[in-house]
């Protein structure tokens, strides 16, 4: 070997030596923050209590808005939910808005309303092309509510007999201009249903705990209360209208921002919402896809830095596999950075699970952390591409 080689191969070495010595601390240190992170979403979610018994106010007036497009499966059984709901029948109505539905969604939901003892309407929506079908199916039934407390499910969606009731409640005890609920998964048939109930734990979870903490970032629209007056005060949608997703956090973020304590979590068995977990890989990349694009268009500082720390978090673990699968990390010095990162996951996760009464979802959490990392990169990535689609139909 020539000496040129010989000093080629000892800089090649420098080099590598140079952005290990930072690189693997760098690590350590963005891996540990993680888990005290963790330790922190679950103090806060701990911390959150029942609000309580209903207490019967006739002042209170509920508007509650499905948006549909094709939900000929599952309409029928929402109905029948949302009619055997324990809140007085006469302090409620139901705003089924119908975006253009090519099955029987809207046919089930009339004939449903000729029988049933709620005040049931089924609004059709003009088909003209929109970026974000959802939104536009809030503003409309917004002008048409009678309620001064609107709140949204979705039409796949299982609500409780004491869905109304828990809701009323919390906004009773709390005066909250906005109440977000938990969502879950229907009862599980396979590993892909266990993985995604997981995952959905992690977002309802850590949106929860955030609220708790004071810092407002996740939330879901098929679990959601708001005042109407706060939305009107807000602007609604405005300035986010363009965006595909986000009927429910930007409207959250945009309340929190204008009444910094005016947003709770509701955590009470009653108000859990049930959906279907996806039954195919691609509604499931879909619906993510739509979700991630969210990130890049948060103008409240803390959801889009919380975005990219969970990002970056993953990215490490990542990295820290791909330098242990060359030979630059050792075995012990990775394991202990996985241990790290998914022993307080653990906790975290089986907290939420239990209640939401999915003990044996919990078992699945190790394969979910395996996978996670290789998700939360696929899909921030992905998302940077504007092309979206919902219910068969592709959004401008």
């Amino acid at each position: 070997m020539e000496q040129d080689e010989i000093f080629e191969l000892q800089n090649q070495f420098m080099t590598q030596h140079y952005l290990l010595s930072w690189l693997i601390p760098l690590l350590w240190l963005v891996i540990s923050s993680y888990a005290v992170f963790t330790f922190v979403l679950t103090f806060f979610w701990n911390r959150i209590k029942p609000s309580g018994i209903f207490k019967f106010d006739k002042r209170l007036f509920i508007t509650v808005i499905v948006p549909v497009r094709n939900e000929e499966e599952n309409i029928g059984l929402l109905l029948n939910d949302l009619d055997q709901q324990h809140f007085p029948h006469e302090q409620f109505e139901v705003l089924v808005m119908d975006d253009n539905s090519t099955d029987r969604t809207a046919a089930i939901a009339q004939a449903f309303a000729a029988h049933s003892q709620i005040n049931l309407q089924v609004i059709p929506l003009p088909d003209t092309a929109t970026t974000s079908p959802k939104k536009r199916a809030i503003e409309t039934a917004i002008t048409r509510a009678k309620g001064n407390l609107i709140v949204t499910t979705d039409g796949d969606c299982r609500v409780e007999s004491g869905w109304l009731q828990a809701i009323a409640a919390c906004y009773a005890a709390t005066n909250a201009k906005l109440i977000s609920a938990p969502v879950t998964f229907s009862e599980e048939r396979s590993v892909t249903d266990h993985l995604q109930t997981v995952e959905f734990a992690s977002l309802i979870g850590s949106g929860a705990s955030a609220i708790a903490a004071g810092y407002p970032s996740l939330c879901n629209g098929a679990n959601l209360a708001y005042e109407k007056n706060a939305f009107i005060e807000v602007g609604g949608f405005d300035g986010v209208r363009h965006i595909a997703s986000g009927d429910d956090e930007f409207l959250m973020h945009k309340i929190a921002a204008k009444f910094p304590k005016g947003v709770h979590f509701l955590k009470d068995s009653r108000a859990i919402v049930n959906t279907k977990a996806h039954d195919n890989w691609q509604a499931f990349f879909r619906q993510r896809k739509r979700w991630a694009s969210k990130w890049k268009h948060y103008k409240s500082k803390t959801p889009l830095f919380l975005a990219l720390y969970i990002f970056g978090c993953n990215f490490s673990l990542l990295t820290s596999a791909v330098l242990f699968a060359f030979g630059s990390l050792n075995a012990l010095t990775f394991f202990c950075l996985l241990s790290v990162k998914c022993l307080p996951e653990w906790l975290f996760l089986g907290s939420v699970l239990r209640f939401f009464k999915k003990p044996r979802s919990i078992f699945y959490i190790p394969l979910t952390q395996l996978i996670y990392p290789f998700y939360v990169c696929f899909f921030g990535l992905a998302a940077q591409k504007p092309a979206y689609e919902w219910k068969g139909r592709k959004l401008v």
